[in-house]
C-alpha cells in the first residue's frame, strides 16, 4: 500500500509535470515593422505564457486588446502611434507585462478616458521602462490588484487642465507598487481613488496642471522619497486614514491657492522627514486628526503651515522652520494641537542652562497672520512699521493669538534631519 507521504509526492510531481509542459510550450513571437506583421496579429495568435518581441520601428496600431497572460517586450523602444485618435493597449487579463515601448499621440476623450495603457479587472500586471508622450491618460488602472508601474517616463503638453487626463491613474485597486517614474504635464501626476495597501516610491512629478499627487479615500498607503515640483496646486491627500509620508520633497508650488501639501479630513497618519521648500503654503490642514508631523523641514515658504480650527490632536515635534514669512497661521484662538522641540529661526529667547532648548516658550502664530486670515488684502501692509508694533504688543500681552499653541521647549539649533 502507498503511504500518505508517497501519495502526496506523486501528486506533486504530477502537477509539476503539467507546469513544466506548459513552460516548454511557451514560445517567442517576433514582430518586425519592416516585415509588415502587426502586433495585433501576434497577440491574436499567442497563447498564455508567450513572449512577443517587438523590434524597432513605427507601428500605427491601436486598440490592442490583451486577454491572455503575455509578455510584450519592446526592443530599442518601438514606437506605437495612436494618431491622436485611439487608445493603444487595453489589458483585460492577469499576468501581463508591457516593457520597453514608446507610445505616443493617444486619442482624447473625457467620456472614454482613453489611455496609452489601460488595465481593467486584472491582477499581477507589470508596466515598466516605457516612454509615453502626448497621451490623454498615460496609465489607467481600474479594479486591479498587484500592479507594478516602474521606471516609466510620462510627458505631455497643453495649456489647460481639461486637455489632459492623469499620468498614472488608479481606481479601486490594492497592493500597487509605483516606483521610479517621471511624470510631467498631466492634470494630476499620480491619482489614487479607493486604493489601499500600496506604495509610491522614488517618483518625480512636476509641472502637472493640478496636483503632483492626488489621494482620495485611499487607506493604509505609503509614499517615500518622491519629488513634487512646480505643480499647479501641489499634493492633495483627502478623506484618508493611516497614510505614511516620509522623505519626500515638495517644492516651488506657487499661486493664490497653491501649497506643498493639502491635508483634508485625514487621521492617524505620519508626515516625517519631508522637505517643504518655496511653496505658497508648505502644508494646508483642514479636518486633520491624530497625525504626527516629525523632523520635517519648512524653508522659504509663504506660510509653513496653515492650521485650521477643525484640526485636533496633532503633534508637531522636532521640525525645522527656516526663512518662512509665517511659520504657523490659524483662524481660531482655540487650537487643540501640540508643539514640541521644534527649531524656529524667529525665536529670540535664550538658553541660560545650555541644554540646547530655549528657556521661554515660543508662540509661532503672529497677530498679523490672523488678521490676514480674516482680511486677506491686509497682506499689503507686510513689513510695515505698524505690523511690527502690533506683533510686539501681542507677544507681550497675548489677547488674540492662540495662547495654548506654543512650543515649551524650542530648539536653539536646527535639527539634523539626516542623522
Amino acid at each position: 500500500m502507498f503511504s500518505i507521504r508517497k501519495i502526496r509526492l506523486s501528486f506533486f510531481f504530477f502537477i509539476l509535470s503539467f507546469v513544466h509542459a506548459g513552460l516548454m510550450d511557451a514560445k517567442i513571437i517576433e514582430v518586425k515593422a519592416s516585415h509588415g506583421n502587426p502586433i495585433t496579429v501576434a497577440v491574436a495568435s499567442a497563447v498564455d505564457g508567450d513572449t512577443i518581441k517587438v523590434y524597432p520601428g513605427l507601428y500605427k496600431e491601436a486598440n490592442i486588446l490583451i486577454t491572455k497572460s503575455l509578455y510584450l517586450l519592446g526592443i530599442d523602444q518601438p514606437v506605437l502611434d495612436g494618431e491622436f485618435k485611439h487608445e493603444i493597449f487595453t489589458i483585460a487579463a492577469s499576468g501581463v507585462t508591457i516593457n520597453g515601448f514608446k507610445i505616443i499621440n493617444t486619442g482624447r476623450s473625457s467620456m472614454e478616458d482613453k489611455a496609452a495603457i489601460k488595465c481593467l479587472d486584472a491582477n499581477n500586471v507589470n508596466i515598466s521602462y516605457n516612454t509615453l508622450e502626448h497621451t490623454f491618460f498615460g496609465i489607467h488602472i481600474s479594479n486591479s490588484t498587484g500592479i507594478i508601474i516602474e521606471c516609466n517616463t510620462l510627458l505631455t503638453e497643453g495649456e489647460h487642465e481639461y486637455e489632459h487626463g492623469n499620468g498614472i491613474h488608479l481606481w479601486k485597486c490594492s497592493d500597487a507598487y509605483i516606483q521610479g517614474n517621471e511624470i510631467e504635464g498631466h492634470r494630476d501626476g499620480i491619482y489614487f481613488e479607493f486604493v489601499t495597501n500600496s506604495k509610491i516610491i522614488n517618483n518625480i512629478s512636476r509641472k502637472n496642471k493640478r496636483y503632483g499627487l492626488h489621494f482620495m479615500f485611499s487607506h493604509n498607503d505609503e509614499y517615500y522619497h518622491n519629488s513634487f515640483i512646480n505643480n499647479g496646486a501641489g499634493v492633495a491627500v483627502m478623506y484618508t486614514t493611516n497614510v505614511t509620508m516620509r522623505y519626500n520633497s515638495f517644492e516651488q508650488n506657487w499661486g493664490s491657492s497653491s501649497y506643498g501639501m493639502l491635508l483634508k479630513d485625514i487621521r492617524d497618519s505620519h508626515v516625517e522627514f519631508n522637505i517643504f521648500s518655496s511653496n505658497t503654503s508648505g502644508i494646508y490642514m483642514e479636518g486633520v486628526s491624530r497625525t504626527v508631523f516629525h523632523l520635517n523641514e519648512f524653508r522659504e515658504n509663504g506660510y509653513a503651515i496653515k492650521l485650521m480650527a477643525s484640526c485636533d490632536d496633532n503633534t508637531f515635534s522636532k521640525n525645522n522652520f527656516k526663512g518662512n514669512t509665517f511659520d504657523i497661521s490659524t483662524n481660531s484662538r482655540t487650537v487643540l494641537n501640540s508643539l514640541d522641540q521644534n527649531y524656529w529661526d524667529k525665536y529670540q529667547g535664550y538658553d541660560r542652562d545650555r541644554n540646547g532648548f530655549g528657556d521661554v516658550p515660543y508662540r509661532p502664530v503672529s497677530l498679523f497672520s490672523m488678521i490676514i486670515e480674516q482680511v486677506p488684502p491686509a497682506v499689503i501692509l507686510w513689513r510695515s512699521f505698524l505690523v511690527l508694533v502690533l506683533d510686539r504688543a501681542e507677544k507681550s500681552l497675548p489677547a488674540v493669538t492662540p495662547e495654548n499653541l506654543k512650543d515649551e521647549s524650542p530648539k536653539m539649533k536646527a535639527h539634523d534631519l539626516h542623522s
